[in-house]
């Protein structure tokens, strides 16, 4: 291997895996085409260094890229390296972690580069809901890798010298100022890559997710220690309504939660936490951004967006994948109305519906704030399957805002009338205890008391099983 592949492929493993624990397969693998003097250029390990170790003590299996080699494109041996990771890794039951720094296809290989990339795409198709995938762009990414980076579960990308695209950006017709190969394009406007930081802490984010992450979709996820209070009050929970990042991390084992796609559709939030030392998947509502001192930095009305659908649909689905616990915070009063959220709203909403239909994971809703017509209904409502709801004694659940309802009943009533109404209409339709009287919401509580509640409700759906119609997979 060649001294840049020491100072970066192989040492980025070392540095993801636990100490000395990497065991190295197909080294002695080189390219086997001669076409266009190929035969006069090195290839050791055909530019990429595969093979198993451990995080945590856990098996992963991983593969690094080496750009000096051939800058790391990918050729036929150097994707049926990772293909036969993918088939050790789907017979283990164990992840796999790919460390893309990689030109695109090895141009001098042609169609045999071509049938390697189509092996490897079929084997993270197969793969993907039976074990986790995980790529890290710590390079180059471009072209047809870029299409496996989108079959991945989670993308992390080095955010100031790495490159994710499939057309480069001066290839786009019309595009002059944007670079949309850059991390904060992709994280923020294309919702592709999850995780953006230096590589050093993209390899320590990686080993965070992995442990929380069962290895396949027959095991749990690993149980994690237990030193905080489990029946810990959260006396601040109320003021962080807003932020659900925030009251997200309140609630959770000793306050830690790693969230999923932080940068794309902020007013949707998913992530993951331990509550009781047991894995959870969060999707919630957020309306207000936070920094570490409290100050708000960002504003969301409370209201459906196609983007925010789109990636809480994609969350939900791996955790009923991996039968990982699912909470979501609910505080949506409807749709957001404007031309560009219509183009993918009615599309995007009905993905979140069917992917909270189903679930068959335990799922738990928490009604933190308004819960208004769709926005009650398509958040993980009881008539989707919710098997608990609960609801803070301040939410207020029913059709529409009062005030919009009694304008609507009582059109053309002097403003006095509309007022009464509103208030009526308040008490009778919109009140928490309305909803709970019909039996939509199983318990009212204190904010407060979110935490001990939340990890209750889990613990008695800790043996769920459910069965739904046979079928091969949904169409929506």
């Amino acid at each position: 291997m060649s001294n840049t592949a020491q100072s970066s492929a192989a040492k980025r493993i070392a540095a993801l895996l636990d100490e000395n624990s990497f065991v190295e397969i197909g080294k002695s693998v080189t390219a086997r085409s001669t076409d266009f003097n190929l035969t006069e250029d090195k290839t050791p390990s055909d530019g990429v260094i595969t093979g198993y170790g451990l995080i945590d003590d856990s098996l992963v299996y991983v593969y690094s890229q080496d750009a000096s080699v051939l800058g790391g494109s990918i050729g036929e041996m150097h994707a049926k390296k990772i293909a036969r990771l993918y088939d050790l890794a789907m017979k283990m039951g164990a992840p796999v972690i790919g460390l893309i720094d990689c030109a695109g296809v090895r141009l001098q290989e042609s169609v045999d580069a071509l049938n390697a990339f189509g092996e490897l795409y079929r084997k993270m198709s197969l793969a993907s809901g039976v074990i986790p995938q995980i790529s890290a762009v710590l390079g180059q990414c471009g072209g047809g890798l870029a299409v496996a980076a989108g079959l991945s579960d989670f993308v992390f990308m080095e955010e100031k010298s790495a490159k994710l695209f499939v057309n480069a950006p001066n290839a786009l017709a019309g595009n002059k100022t944007e670079d949309t190969a850059s991390a904060e394009f992709q994280s923020t406007h294309t919702g592709l890559v999850d995780f953006v930081g230096t590589e050093d802490e993209i390899l320590a984010n990686v080993r965070v997710l992995v442990s929380m992450l069962p290895a396949n979709n027959s095991d749990e996820a690993p149980l994690a220690d237990v030193t905080d209070d489990l029946n810990r009050a959260c006396p601040d929970l109320a003021g962080a309504a807003g932020d659900t990042s925030v009251l997200l991390s309140q609630i959770a084992d000793d306050g830690v939660f790693c969230e999923v796609k932080s940068a794309c559709a902020k007013e949707m939030v998913t992530g993951f936490l331990k509550l009781n030392g047991n894995t959870v998947g969060a999707v919630a509502n957020r309306t207000a951004v936070l920094d570490p001192d409290g100050k708000q930095t960002a504003e969301y009305k409370p209201l459906l967006t196609a983007k925010g659908c789109e990636k809480a649909a994609q969350f939900v689905n791996f955790c009923d994948a991996y039968d990982i616990p699912v909470l979501t915070v609910t505080n949506a009063e409807g749709f957001l109305a404007d031309k560009h959220n219509e183009y993918r709203i009615g599309k995007a909403a009905a993905a979140l519906v069917a992917a909270f239909a189903g679930a068959t994971t335990a799922k738990v809703n928490l009604i933190a704030g308004n819960a208004y017509g769709s926005g009650f209904t398509i958040m993980n409502s009881q008539a989707l399957g919710a098997d608990v709801t609960y609801a803070w004694d301040s939410a207020k659940v029913g059709t529409m805002d009062a005030k919009l309802a009694a304008g609507i009943m009582y059109d053309g009533s002097d403003a006095a009338t509309i007022s009464e109404k509103a208030a009526e209409y308040d008490k009778k339709q919109n009140s928490v205890d309305a909803a709970a009287s019909r039996g939509y919401i199983d318990t009212i509580i204190k904010p407060e008391d979110t935490r001990k509640m939340v990890i209750g409700a889990f613990e008695m759906l800790y043996t769920k099983r459910e069965d739904l119609p046979v079928r091969k997979h949904s169409v929506v």
